[in-house]
């Protein structure tokens, strides 16, 4: 009797357990073409070190500098690398043979997205012009599941993914570029108000990343979605504009953003102990060779390589991978139905499977 009482007092507390790790919640993010080599190595010594690339390279040294990769990464992305590196999993350092890819044959924006969402590197998708995607994503998927629908958000700096995501179709909230959040509160009456009268440095398409993250924050405050999309922009037009120095200061406060999106929900009982979250790129971008870190696509050698972090709710706390593995951009899609207890199935489009390193 003893042993079957000690037995069950073992069993109760594991069967709460696996209950409060269950994901009713996803977050998404994404860094749009932000290289492995600075998630995992930190600020690279050549580009630092080069005045055509950094203006201020004593004031970028202070801040970024250290003797090894693992110090400098630790600088530069601090929430990856003090709480998703002891709670969630890092994928796709390669020193390590730890792969993440994308499957499109093009390695840039608007294929990165779709990939991404709808688990499929469609080859029709072969630009980056603001046409309506004809594939599904899952996002419009989860969308139209009982208990969900109505209950996603998306927030995004670049003005096209209304188009990504089929905003008219899909009946998503989408909220990108430049456009008013219609929304009636004082909160977003302000953040439209300093939208308005925000210089836009980066162009008409791009609303300033702050403004992006604080218009999700604000909507996951008083609205509490299920799903939320955060997509940044600024690391990807500092790094085509040759500008490391921003480039590294853009990262370095996004990740800042995302552990204070991370504690603000783990904070709230909708979201505590029952939220995935999943970040990675679009594409990645070259090496320092030839300054082609500024450049990404087809042309440009190994800018189909990326990376993912995960952590929350069902994710086992593996930290840093370093194991021979193979991860596809296009298996997110799967992924993010999947932690949600559904199977993204298209009639006219293939779907990748899950990651099983995140879906057991």
């Amino acid at each position: 009797m003893k042993k079957i009482f000690l037995s069950l007092f073992f069993f109760f507390p594991l069967v709460t357990l696996f209950a409060q790790s269950k994901t009713e919640n996803v977050i998404i993010v994404t860094l749009d073409g932000f290289r492995w080599q600075e998630v995992f190595g930190g600020a690279d010594d050549s580009l630092v070190n080069n005045p055509v690339f950094s203006f201020d390279t004593a004031g970028l040294k202070k801040k970024y500098w250290a003797g090894t990769g693992e110090e400098r990464r630790k600088k530069l992305l601090p929430f990856f690398w003090n709480t998703i590196a002891t709670e969630g999993q890092l994928h796709g350092n390669r020193h390590f043979n730890s792969k993440v890819n994308v499957k499109n044959r093009y390695w840039f924006s608007y294929p990165g997205y779709n990939e991404i969402f709808t688990g499929y590197p469609d080859t029709a998708v072969n630009s980056n012009d603001k046409n309506f995607n004809k594939n599904r994503t899952v996002l419009e998927f989860l969308n139209n599941q009982p208990g969900l629908n109505g209950k996603l958000a998306a927030f995004t700096s670049w003005d096209c993914f209304d188009a990504i995501l089929n905003e008219p179709r899909s009946k998503l909230f989408v909220s990108s570029g430049i456009g008013k959040v219609k929304l009636n509160s004082p909160e977003f009456a302000l953040l439209n108000d300093m939208q308005a009268q925000t210089p836009q440095p980066l162009g008409d398409d791009v609303r300033p990343d702050y403004l992006t993250y604080f218009m999700a924050k604000e909507y996951v405050r008083q609205y509490k979605p299920r799903v939320l999309y955060v997509a940044f922009d600024e690391t990807d037009d500092y790094a085509h504009g040759g500008r490391y120095d921003y480039y590294l200061n853009t990262a370095h406060i996004e990740d800042k953003w995302i552990g204070d999106l991370w504690n603000t929900v783990q904070q709230m009982p909708e979201y505590k102990d029952k939220t995935t979250l999943l970040i990675l790129c679009d594409h990645g971008r070259g090496d320092k060779i030839k300054k082609q870190w500024t450049s990404h696509g087809a042309d440009v050698k190994g800018s189909d390589q990326i990376w993912l972090a995960a952590i929350g709710a069902g994710i086992e706390p593996k930290g840093e991978i370093r194991d021979d593995e193979q991860i596809y951009q296009a298996q997110l899609a799967q992924t993010i139905a999947r932690l949600l207890g559904f199977t993204f199935k298209e009639a006219n489009q293939p779907v990748d499977n899950a990651i099983t390193q995140i879906i057991k």
